[in-house]
């Protein structure tokens, strides 16, 4: 009967994330238990009672003590009495190598929720933060493992990439409150991880009544004018679709979108549209990080949540107005902390909250009038299936639509333009049902403002490197602000001396349009890129390029010259002569804005270990070995060229990190069955059968790439 339920029963991905649900709710009871035990160690009645008779009285504090700290007990990090003593003990602790019980579960938990999330979308696999977590996790043994996570978890830099990672929120708070980097509270992280109730407290709260209330952060917000592609998308009917587009119409992650609606009752009416955040792409300076995720999740209370607020007040929505919130992802999960906080809705009438892939958690509107809908796609990890609060029971104001789409590849199936495409053609009975809900709100819009919110408690992302102004360039792919700006990024570049003909031979044919040349030999550079965080998206890039002379004067020592110039100032550079990138939006932007000869191909890279992989299936290539020492070099600024009709395209690369140079590498390129062109050049060049003369990685770097000027050459 056992396999028969087996057989029909749910799928194994929900059946590990149920055991990792109990996984981490016994977790919970072990650090209910330790808390209990250090306080009773360091409890006043017990201090007085072993001065008064030190046999007994020492001899329960000893063995409260050896519960704490031994391996086959609680753990040599388990005591979180909030004293000084109580924290050396647990310090000492882990300084012996020793983690606490209660951690090593928690990290069980988070295995199988990894598990669960790869078995059902092995594309996430591809991700560079859920890579970084499972090698962090499958350290063996499990206390190396707790120990990776917290030094993981501590890393700025790597909050980008994990700030992705959704589907593993539930454990990733459980695991980080435990490590002692919660961004809430020990108490809260633990108590929502098991599923229970959190019990209101005012300090959580945002509250409508006391807007100078101190804050741990602070949000920020002002009234902009929209771009002219905000401007067309903006609706001037209401309804849910049109609301939807106008939400999605916003350029930006720091905008919020309100607008005024006159019903046919002749009531002006208020809507207030969020926006979620996009995997793999910056939060410039928008108050939303790695920790306020958790926080707009978990609590009432954060930068994104106050700095709404903000932007309500400025709008100047009168006390006792009729408000509706509409949100994506994570501005959803916002506009939910406004609904359920009592104070706001004293100051005004929340009718509606309807949420696009968007993770509710267990948290409810405050008033019980509202009318609360939630959109999901199971395709999308955002909602975080399995999580907390997903089983609510019957509501009358409750609607849930959760449905199968067409589009199964994540972060794909989160965006919003592709739900929009979904309530128009798969599901579009749930637009109607929600348009029925929101009939007081179908009517003419009479105003509409956007603003932009900020954090000014911390300086824009990638400052000062980043923050430089930019502008909108059209593509295929849609809009992009140039300079595209990498804020999370990996590279190698490996480089090889080639035949000069041979090298002449791969680049235009022009009389001008010469190789570098260093004594008898050209410089081939095969180049590696992850990356992790860029305006344009995460994606992988695979490129060779050749370095040529200034295109209107050749000099033997021109390349030396120019090292010692700004990159602004340079005239050598590199020529792309092949490139394969992993999105299409990057193709785009390197064929359409760089000039560069694109295709696209998916590798999987990694360059942050001791060895450096990339593997291109697709393209018949791969690249494995050690780079061997390094020792700091300059910065690798760069002039990049391309070609286009018959003018040369100039691209200036500004970076900002810790390369290095490696000597002597031992890294090789291999060629199966070669696919397109960059398999073809590295080919020609032979790049496959010597390894390159010297190496130049940075494991971690920002940088930015302008929009490509043209040369009258």
């Amino acid at each position: 009967m056992a396999a028969r339920r087996r057989a029909s029963g749910p799928p194994a991905e929900e059946v590990l994330r149920e055991c990792a649900q109990d996984v981490v709710d016994v977790a919970a009871g072990i650090r209910e238990v330790c808390a209990r035990t250090s306080s009773v160690l360091f409890a006043p009645a017990l201090t007085a009672s072993a001065r008064r008779r030190p046999r007994t009285g020492c001899a329960a504090r000893w063995a409260l003590l050896r519960a704490l700290t031994d391996r086959h007990g609680l753990g040599g990090a388990a005591i979180v009495a909030p004293d000084g003593v109580g924290r050396l003990l647990g310090a000492a602790g882990e300084a012996l190598g020793r983690e606490s019980l209660a951690a090593l579960v928690a990290v069980t938990s988070l295995r199988l929720r990894i598990a669960a999330v790869l078995l059902g979308h092995p594309e996430f696999g591809r991700d560079p933060g859920m890579r970084r977590l499972t090698a962090a996790v499958g350290a063996d043994p499990d206390s190396e493992a707790v120990r990776a996570l917290r030094a993981l978890l501590k890393d700025r830099d790597a909050r980008r990439s994990l700030s992705a990672l959704t589907p593993v929120l539930t454990e990733l708070l459980a695991v980080h409150g435990l490590l002692g980097e919660d961004p809430v509270s020990d108490e809260t992280a633990w108590a929502l991880a098991a599923g229970r109730e959190l019990a209101a407290d005012p300090a959580r709260q945002v509250s409508a009544a006391h807007p100078r209330a101190p804050r741990a952060t602070e949000g920020a917000v002002l009234a902009v004018e929209p771009t002219a592609r905000e401007a067309g998308g903006i609706a001037a009917e209401g309804s849910l679709l049109a609301f939807l587009r106008g939400l999605d119409s916003l350029e930006a992650e720091d905008r919020v979108l309100i607008q005024e609606v006159r019903g046919s009752d002749g009531v002006l009416r208020y809507v207030v549209q969020a926006p979620g955040s996009t995997p793999g792409r910056p939060r410039e300076c928008v108050p939303q990080d790695f920790a306020d995720a958790w926080r707009d999740l978990f609590t009432t209370d954060s930068p994104y949540t106050r700095s709404i607020l903000l932007a309500i007040r400025r709008h100047g929505v009168p006390r006792g107005a009729d408000l509706a919130l509409v949100g994506h992802g994570e501005g959803g999960t916002a506009l939910l902390n406004l609904a359920a906080d009592e104070e706001f809705c004293r100051a005004y009438r929340v009718t509606h909250v309807v949420t696009v892939g968007a993770p509710a958690g267990r948290r409810e509107p405050a008033d019980p009038r509202t009318w609360l809908a939630a959109v999901t796609n199971r395709h999308d990890l955002v909602p975080s299936p399995g999580g907390p609060g997903t089983d609510r029971g019957p509501h009358p104001n409750r609607y849930r639509a959760d449905y199968t789409g067409p589009d199964p590849e994540f972060p794909r199936s989160h965006l919003l333009s592709v739900y929009i495409r979904h309530l128009e053609t798969v599901v579009p009975q749930v637009a109607r049902d929600v348009d029925a809900a929101l009939t007081r709100y179908r009517g003419p819009v009479e105003r509409s403002r956007v603003y932009r919110l900020g954090d000014r408690a911390r300086p824009p992302e990638g400052h000062p490197l980043l923050t430089v102004p930019t502008t909108t360039v059209s593509t295929s792919a849609g809009p992009v602000d140039v300079p595209v700006r990498y804020y999370d990024s990996s590279a190698a570049h490996l480089c090889y001396p080639v035949d000069p003909g041979v090298a002449r031979s791969l680049l235009p044919d022009l009389d001008w349009l010469v190789p570098t040349r260093f004594g008898r030999r050209a410089l081939a550079v095969l180049s590696l890129y992850e990356h992790r965080c860029t305006t344009i998206g995460p994606y992988t890039e695979l490129g060779l390029s050749v370095v040529v002379d200034d295109p209107w004067r050749s000099h033997p020592y021109g390349l030396a010259r120019d090292l010692l110039r700004r990159v602004d100032l340079r005239r050598t550079g590199r020529y792309v002569v092949a490139l394969a990138v992993g999105t299409r939006e990057a193709r785009a932007v390197a064929e359409e804005v760089w000039a560069q000869p694109a295709v696209h191909g998916a590798a999987e890279v990694s360059l942050q270990g001791r060895e450096l992989r990339a593997e291109a299936a697709e393209l018949g290539l791969s690249v494995e070995g050690p780079p061997g020492p390094g020792v700091r070099c300059p910065e690798a600024d760069w002039v990049l060229y391309g070609r286009r009709g018959d003018s040369t395209v100039r691209t200036l690369v500004r970076a900002d990190g810790r390369p290095r140079v490696h000597t002597r590498p031992r890294v090789r390129v291999r060629l199966g069955a070669v696919h397109g062109p960059l398999a073809r050049h590295l080919q020609i060049l032979e790049l496959d059968t010597v390894r390159p003369g010297f190496v130049l990685t940075s494991p971690r770097f920002m940088a930015h790439r302008s929009a490509g000027a043209r040369l009258p050459r």
